[in-house]
Protein backbone atom coordinates (compact mmCIF):
# COMPACT_ATOMS: atom_id res chain seq x y z
CA UNK A 1 0.00 0.00 0.00
CA UNK A 2 1.66 3.23 -1.19
CA UNK A 3 -0.02 5.45 1.42
CA UNK A 4 1.11 3.25 4.29
CA UNK A 5 4.67 2.99 2.91
CA UNK A 6 4.82 6.76 2.43
CA UNK A 7 3.64 7.45 5.96
CA UNK A 8 6.13 4.90 7.34
CA UNK A 9 8.90 6.76 5.51
CA UNK A 10 7.70 10.08 6.94
CA UNK A 11 7.64 8.59 10.46
CA UNK A 12 11.19 7.32 9.99
CA UNK A 13 12.47 10.70 8.76
CA UNK A 14 10.68 12.61 11.54
CA UNK A 15 12.14 10.30 14.18
CA UNK A 16 15.65 10.54 12.70
CA UNK A 17 15.60 14.33 12.41
CA UNK A 18 14.08 15.11 15.79
CA UNK A 19 11.87 18.01 16.80
CA UNK A 20 14.10 20.98 15.91
CA UNK A 21 13.90 20.67 12.13
CA UNK A 22 12.12 22.92 9.64
CA UNK A 23 9.08 20.90 8.55
CA UNK A 24 7.88 23.30 5.87
CA UNK A 25 6.32 21.55 2.91
CA UNK A 26 3.68 22.10 0.26
CA UNK A 27 1.23 20.30 -1.96
CA UNK A 28 1.46 21.29 -5.65
CA UNK A 29 -0.99 20.80 -8.51
CA UNK A 30 -0.09 21.56 -12.11
CA UNK A 31 -2.70 21.78 -14.85
CA UNK A 32 -1.48 21.88 -18.44
CA UNK A 33 -3.60 22.63 -21.50
CA UNK A 34 -2.55 22.14 -25.10
CA UNK A 35 -4.62 23.25 -28.08
CA UNK A 36 -4.44 21.72 -31.58
CA UNK A 37 -2.76 24.87 -32.94
CA UNK A 38 0.23 24.30 -30.62
CA UNK A 39 -0.68 26.93 -28.05
CA UNK A 40 -0.30 25.72 -24.49
CA UNK A 41 -0.62 26.98 -20.93
CA UNK A 42 0.38 25.75 -17.48
CA UNK A 43 -1.27 26.70 -14.18
CA UNK A 44 0.27 25.78 -10.83
CA UNK A 45 -1.52 25.76 -7.51
CA UNK A 46 0.23 25.52 -4.17
CA UNK A 47 -0.90 24.80 -0.63
CA UNK A 48 1.98 25.59 1.74
CA UNK A 49 2.10 24.07 5.20
CA UNK A 50 4.06 21.95 7.61
CA UNK A 51 4.57 18.24 8.14
CA UNK A 52 3.25 16.90 11.44
CA UNK A 53 3.51 13.56 13.20
CA UNK A 54 1.67 11.49 14.30
CA UNK A 55 -1.10 11.49 11.67
CA UNK A 56 -4.37 13.16 12.71
CA UNK A 57 -7.86 13.05 11.26
CA UNK A 58 -10.04 10.60 9.39
CA UNK A 59 -11.09 12.64 6.37
CA UNK A 60 -9.10 13.10 3.21
CA UNK A 61 -6.59 10.65 1.77
CA UNK A 62 -2.91 10.15 1.08
CA UNK A 63 -0.79 12.57 3.10
CA UNK A 64 -3.72 14.67 4.38
CA UNK A 65 -3.32 13.32 7.97
CA UNK A 66 0.28 14.61 8.19
CA UNK A 67 -0.16 17.99 6.44
CA UNK A 68 -1.14 21.14 8.36
CA UNK A 69 -1.90 23.97 5.90
CA UNK A 70 -0.39 27.38 6.55
CA UNK A 71 -2.54 29.42 8.93
CA UNK A 72 -4.33 26.38 10.39
CA UNK A 73 -3.83 24.08 13.36
CA UNK A 74 -5.76 21.15 11.87
CA UNK A 75 -4.44 18.73 9.29
CA UNK A 76 -6.14 18.45 5.89
CA UNK A 77 -7.67 15.22 7.24
CA UNK A 78 -9.25 17.12 10.16
CA UNK A 79 -10.65 20.04 8.16
CA UNK A 80 -14.20 20.22 6.89
CA UNK A 81 -14.02 18.98 3.27
CA UNK A 82 -15.45 22.26 1.95
CA UNK A 83 -12.76 24.27 3.75
CA UNK A 84 -10.03 21.91 2.59
CA UNK A 85 -11.23 22.28 -1.00
CA UNK A 86 -11.33 26.08 -0.69
CA UNK A 87 -7.65 26.29 0.30
CA UNK A 88 -6.27 23.29 -1.60
CA UNK A 89 -3.55 23.27 -4.22
CA UNK A 90 -6.08 21.89 -6.71
CA UNK A 91 -8.54 24.73 -6.08
CA UNK A 92 -5.70 27.23 -6.48
CA UNK A 93 -4.64 25.75 -9.84
CA UNK A 94 -8.22 25.55 -11.15
CA UNK A 95 -8.93 29.14 -10.06
CA UNK A 96 -5.88 30.30 -12.05
CA UNK A 97 -7.01 28.29 -15.08
CA UNK A 98 -10.58 29.64 -14.92
CA UNK A 99 -9.32 33.19 -14.45
CA UNK A 100 -7.02 32.93 -17.45
CA UNK A 101 -9.60 31.32 -19.74
CA UNK A 102 -12.73 33.20 -18.73
CA UNK A 103 -11.53 36.59 -17.47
Amino acid sequence: DDDRNGRQRIRQVVQEQGADVDRSCAFHCVLALAWPDGEHAVYEGTAPGILTWPPRGAMGFGYDPVFVPEGYEQTFAELDPAEKHRISHRADAFAKLVSALFA
